[in-house]
């Protein structure tokens, strides 16, 4: 039998590299920041920046840039003339974030959008219609994000939520204490999406779990 971790590490050396950019902001994050888990990272950037190849989106929304990994991946599969928004609350990954993105390929600090603030109250006057979003903040709100973003994504458009797993706390055995807010917000945010009649779901246990949902 062989363990998670030599699963893993064959699934990574049989994906795509991450190109030189990618790499030195993932290395320099995890250098330099605290909580640098929070990074995408290789495999899922690779899965994230296929997924955006294959809807070749014209509107992209992401809610939780962090150092910008995950927006740089999310934009290579923008379709012409597309455009994201992404959204960060913590002031000080901005002049990170602003400088990887000015560093990317040609054009494509004029096609991500930084918006700086709380998403809540950022989101409405973003009146766009997405293609395809992607939601990586703070967990305890996953349930207002989706609520607010989920009448602007089209018929047929995509959802992507992160951290579905929780570290494995999500399970019905964990035995959660009654003050983790985080994850029964997480267990109830799963179980709503699970019940939604308004879209299809797939939850994909790569890294710490990735919800892959299309609005019907």
């Amino acid at each position: 039998m062989y363990s998670a971790d030599d699963a893993q590490l064959y699934a990574d050396c049989h994906t795509s590299p991450e190109s030189p950019l990618l790499a030195r902001l993932n290395r320099e994050t995890h250098v330099q920041l605290l909580h640098a888990r929070m990074l995408s990272g290789h495999a899922q950037g690779r899965l994230l920046s296929m997924l955006s190849h294959m809807v070749r989106p014209r509107r992209v929304l992401e809610l939780g840039t962090f150092t910008g990994y995950s927006a740089l991946c999310l934009a290579e599969g923008l379709a012409e003339g597309g455009e994201l928004h992404t959204v960060e609350q913590n002031p000080e990954l901005e002049s990170r974030i602003r400088r990887y993105v000015a560093e990317a390929e040609a054009g494509l600090s004029e096609q991500i959008h930084l918006h700086i603030g709380d998403a809540r109250q950022i989101l409405p006057a973003l009146t766009e219609t997405w293609d395809l979003v992607f939601i990586d903040a703070d967990k305890i709100n996953n349930d207002t994000y989706y609520e607010l973003v989920l009448p602007q994504v089209r018929p047929g458009g995509f959802l992507l939520i992160d951290n579905v797993l929780w570290g494995g706390k999500v399970l019905d055995d964990y035995p959660v204490k009654p003050a983790d807010k985080d994850t029964h917000a997480v267990r109830a945010f799963n179980a709503k999406v699970q019940a939604d009649a308004r879209v299809e779901n797939v939850l994909l246990p790569l890294r710490d779990g990735l919800l892959l949902v299309r609005k019907c």
